[in-house]
C-alpha cells in the first residue's frame, strides 16, 4: 500500500479531551492495489497521558477522483458537516392535517374528477380555495398565507392577483358542465329541499344586487341565492343567484327550466315551504312528472274549505297520531287537482298545544304587514294576506290609513290556527309526508354554514364574473364541509366536535421535509388525532 501526506483539512476532527491534547492533524493517501482506488484518511496526533507517549487516529474521509485527482469527501466521515451543506435553506415544514381529512372526501365524492373535467385548468386552484375556506374561513385575500404554510391540492402558494383571476374566469358553461355531471352523480331516489337565502353587499355596482325583502333583517342591498339540498345524502345539489328583489315563489319557474337545459334524465322529488306555492307552480311541476311535497298557506281559500269540513271532528280517536312525542290530529284525502285532475295527497295537522303558538306567529305576521303597507314597501308575496286581512282607506287630507280587517283576523284564528296543510304527488302516509317534511331544516344549517362558518354573509366584491366565481367556489367548500358533517353524524363524532373543530384539530399534525437522501417525516400523531381518523374511516399516514 502506498502512502502519501497531505496538508492538513481546515475541517480536522478535534479529537481532545479531558485525557486528549490535540498535536498534530494531516491528510494520508492510501492506495488499494487491488481495486486501484486511493482512499483519503485524515490522522490526527495527540499525546496519551496514561500512557505517556504520542498516538494517532486515522479516518477515512473520501478518495481521489482517478482521472482528475480531485478530493471526493466520503459523507459518511462528516455527517454533521454533511448534513450541514445539505439542509441549510432547504427543511421546510407543511401543516398537512386538515388536507389529510378533506382530501379524502374529495376522492370519495369524486369532487376532484368532476371538476377536473368542467374546468381541467383552475380545478386544483378551486380546491385549494375551498379547503382554506372549509378550515379558516375569512376573505379570500387571505387565502395566500394559507396556501404559503398548508399542504392544498394545488401545491404552490395562490396569490390575491391569481385567485381574481381565477374567479373572474370560471364561466357559466363550466359551472353548468360540473352542475350537470355532479346532479346525475348524486341523484337517485333523493328528496331535493329547494329554499332561498338573502346575501347583503356592499356593493352598488353588479346587476343583481337589488334592494328587496332581508332575511338576515340587515339595511343593506342584496342578492338571492336559492339552493336545491339533498335531504338524503345531505349533500348541496345545487345552487343559482336572483336579482335580490325576485320573490320565492317566482324562481320555481326558472328553476325547472334550467334542470331541463341541464339534461338530467330522472323524475325528481322537490320539498318546498309555502313561500313557494301557487297554482303556476304546482301545474308546471305536475307537467315534467315530478314529485313535490309542500307547505301550503292557511289563507288559501281551498285549504280552508277542506278545513272547513273536518273542523268539527279533526279531534276524534281515530284522528289521534304520536309523531316524535308530538300530539297530532291528522287528515288526509285524495285530492284531484286541476282539469286533469290529478292524484294528489292532502294531509290536514292540527296541534291542540301549538295553537296559542300559532297565535302569536300570525299575529306578529300581521304587525310585519301592516308595516309593509304603512312605510310603502308591500311585498309581492303578501298580497293575499294584505286583501284578507287589512282594510286600506286613502282620504286627500290623511293619506292612506291601514286597519286590520278583525273580522277576518278573528275567523283565521278561530278555525284555522294550530292547523298545518301539507300537499304531496307521492306520500298517502300523512307521518311519513310530515317527516320528510320536517327534515327539510336540514337545509337552514347549510345556509348557516354558508354565511357564518364560509364567510358568505356580506359580498364585498363589485363585478358579476367575480360574485359568480366566489359564489362557485363556496358551492365547492359547502359540499365538503356537509359530507364531513354526515360522516361526523354518522359515527358520533358530532357530539364532540363541530366540523371547523374537528380541522382544528388536525392542524398540529405537520410534515417536516428535508432535502437530499433525509427526505420527509411527520410529527407525531396525538391521541385525538388518531380517533378522529379512525372514526371517519381515514387511514392513519406512516410517520416516514
Amino acid at each position: 500500500m502506498k502512502i502519501s501526506i497531505d496538508k492538513p483539512s481546515k475541517h480536522s476532527y478535534n479529537y481532545s479531551y479531558e485525557n486528549r491534547i490535540l498535536l498534530m492533524a494531516c491528510r494520508l493517501h492510501h492506495l488499494n492495489k487491488k481495486t486501484g482506488v486511493t482512499y483519503v484518511y485524515e490522522s490526527v496526533s495527540y499525546w496519551d497521558k496514561e500512557k505517556h507517549q504520542p498516538r494517532s487516529k486515522q479516518v477515512c474521509i473520501g478518495k481521489l477522483d482517478p482521472a482528475t485527482g480531485e478530493f471526493i469527501p466520503s459523507k459518511r466521515t462528516i455527517p454533521a458537516l454533511t448534513q450541514e451543506t445539505e439542509c441549510k435553506g432547504k427543511v421546510t415544514a407543511t401543516i398537512v392535517g386538515p388536507s389529510l381529512i378533506l382530501d379524502a372526501f374529495v376522492h370519495r365524492l369524486g369532487i376532484d374528477r368532476i371538476l377536473k373535467a368542467a374546468l381541467p385548468e383552475y380545478a386544483a386552484q378551486i380546491l385549494s380555495m375551498a379547503y382554506y375556506l372549509a378550515c379558516q374561513g375569512g376573505p379570500l385575500s387571505q387565502c395566500e398565507a394559507w396556501t404559503r404554510t398548508h399542504e392544498h391540492p394545488a401545491s404552490t402558494a395562490l396569490s390575491s392577483q391569481r385567485i381574481s383571476e381565477i374567479l373572474g374566469a370560471i364561466t357559466t358553461a363550466a359551472k353548468q358542465g360540473f352542475f350537470s355531471l355532479w346532479m346525475n352523480k348524486i341523484l337517485e331516489d333523493e328528496y331535493l329541499c329547494y329554499d332561498i337565502t338573502s346575501i347583503s353587499s356592499y356593493s352598488a355596482f353588479n346587476d343583481y344586487i337589488r334592494w328587496g325583502y332581508n332575511r338576515d333583517r340587515e339595511r343593506l342591498p342584496q342578492l338571492n341565492l336559492a339552493m336545491l339540498f339533498g335531504q338524503k345524502s345531505s349533500l348541496p345539489v345545487y345552487y343559482h343567484r336572483i336579482p335580490g328583489n325576485v320573490t320565492d315563489v317566482q324562481t320555481v319557474h326558472n328553476l325547472l327550466a334550467t334542470f331541463k337545459k341541464l339534461d338530467i334524465n330522472k323524475n325528481l322529488h322537490y320539498v318546498l315551504d309555502k313561500g313557494f306555492y301557487s297554482k303556476k307552480n304546482i301545474d308546471e311541476l305536475l307537467d315534467r312528472n315530478d314529485h313535490f311535497t309542500l307547505s301550503v298557506p292557511l289563507n288559501t281559500l281551498w285549504i280552508q274549505q277542506a278545513i272547513d269540513e273536518i273542523i268539527d271532528m279533526i279531534q276524534e280517536p281515530e284522528h289521534y297520531r304520536m309523531i316524535d312525542d308530538e300530539v297530532l290530529y291528522v287528515h288526509s284525502r285524495l285530492y284531484a287537482w286541476g282539469e286533469s285532475h290529478r292524484r294528489c295527497y292532502l294531509h290536514l295537522y292540527y296541534n291542540a298545544e301549538m295553537k296559542a303558538h300559532a297565535v302569536d306567529r300570525f299575529n306578529k305576521e300581521l304587525i310585519a304587514c301592516k308595516e309593509e303597507l304603512e312605510s310603502g314597501h308591500p311585498r309581492p308575496e303578501h298580497q293575499e294576506q294584505y286583501a284578507t286581512f287589512f282594510i286600506i282607506t286613502t282620504t286627500p287630507v290623511r293619506g292612506m290609513k291601514v286597519a286590520y280587517n278583525h273580522e277576518a283576523v278573528h275567523q283565521y284564528i278561530k278555525r284555522y290556527a294550530g292547523f298545518q296543510a301539507i300537499f304531496t304527488t307521492r306520500f298517502k302516509d300523512p307521518v311519513e309526508a310530515l317527516r320528510v317534511y320536517r327534515d327539510k331544516d336540514i337545509i337552514e344549517k347549510c345556509f348557516d354554514d354558508l354565511k357564518n362558518s364560509l364567510d358568505m354573509k356580506r359580498l364585498r366584491m363589485h363585478s358579476i364574473e367575480t360574485v359568480d366565481g366566489r359564489l362557485f367556489v363556496q358551492f365547492i367548500a359547502l359540499i365538503l364541509t356537509s359530507a364531513l358533517r354526515r360522516a361526523m353524524r354518522q359515527s358520533k363524532l358530532i357530539e364532540h366536535y363541530t366540523v371547523r373543530e374537528v380541522l382544528l384539530e388536525m392542524e398540529p399534525l405537520t410534515k417536516i421535509q428535508y432535502a437530499g437522501k433525509y427526505g420527509q417525516i411527520l410529527t407525531e400523531i396525538t391521541k385525538p388525532q388518531r380517533e378522529i381518523l379512525e372514526l371517519l374511516k381515514i387511514p392513519s399516514p406512516a410517520l416516514t
